[in-house]
């Protein structure tokens, strides 16, 4: 397999068959994100994907999903994509469904028509990572893309039938705009109502812009218990209009919580005020073996 620099892959697709189509994120300016600064975005040569898809047609009827890789594969044109997924389907019949990385803008680009010729292809979910739903949050992590607009890409893809799955980080306003932070993304999310949603939490990577606020001073990253209490109020103010599968289960996080929302909301939210306020750091997961 033809694979450039490190693969990402949202953690739902460990077991997905793993694509590489672009190299790279075309948006690339985040302020906290050091994983493509090294690379140039470009799109991979359709010839040379084609023979990693035929490379891994050897193994059978081994993957049930296949994931599209790099930052943001829905930015090729609608019809590459789908002459992509039709030979993925048409060299390996057991793949079911097609997952990718889909940015704000990436997504408005789309037409409803050239979303629904995608799903009908094979695409069955698009991870939106938003980080944040507040305002000056975003403007200075430099997103690209404001709440109003990404509730607009959300709706576009849920409308369609598309699976949608955001992610949210924990502790990106820093101390600063900690629950200001929290309270919008919980009401973005509930506008958006995705059917899944996650929370990370931030590791300033020494990378990246962020991390010189982060060594002056200018930057001051939430303790342990203020990131449980930034989780907390997100679900706090989510009132989602459909079934969501909240999830913190990612190496980054202090604590792992699974929830159906809107069901489970009372129960995860009492479980987070009981952690927070025994300030036992013993319950949390340890320095050690957290990760990206």
């Amino acid at each position: 397999m033809d694979y450039v620099g490190n693969i990402i892959r949202p953690p739902s697709e460990a077991y997905s068959l793993i694509i590489q189509v672009t190299v790279g994120c075309s948006h690339n300016m985040c302020t906290f994100c050091g994983t493509y600064k090294s690379r140039k975005f470009y799109i991979k040569d359709t010839d040379l994907i084609k023979r990693d898809i035929d490379e891994a047609s050897k193994f059978g009827g081994s993957f049930r999903k296949a994931f599209l890789t790099d930052g943001d594969v829905l930015i090729l044109p609608t019809e590459t994509l789908l002459h992509l997924i039709n030979y993925i389907r048409k060299k390996i019949p057991s793949i079911k469904r097609v997952g990718v990385y889909g940015n704000t803008k990436s997504i408005l680009k789309k037409s409803k028509n050239e979303l629904m010729e995608l799903k009908d292809a094979g695409l069955g979910i698009v991870y939106h990572g938003i980080e944040s739903g507040n305002k000056e949050v975003l403007r200075r992590i430099r997103k690209g893309a404001f709440p109003h607009k990404m509730i607009e890409s959300a709706n576009k893809i849920t409308e369609t039938g598309i699976l949608l799955s955001q992610t949210v980080l924990l502790g990106i306003g820093g101390r600063e705009l900690s629950i200001n932070h929290a309270v919008d993304t919980g009401k973005v999310l509930s506008e958006m109502s995705p059917h899944f949603a996650s929370a990370l939490t931030l590791i300033v990577l020494p990378n990246t812009d962020l991390y010189k606020d982060y060594k002056s001073g200018k930057f001051i990253l939430p303790d342990k218990f203020e990131l449980l209490n930034e989780l907390k109020i997100i679900i706090e103010n989510m009132d989602v209009k459909r079934e969501c599968f909240f999830a913190s289960n990612h190496a980054s996080n202090y604590v792992a919580v699974k929830a159906k929302l809107p069901r489970e909301k009372d129960k995860t939210v009492a479980l987070l005020e009981k952690i927070i306020s025994s300030g036992d750091k013993n319950i949390l997961r340890p320095e050690f073996m957290r990760g990206l």
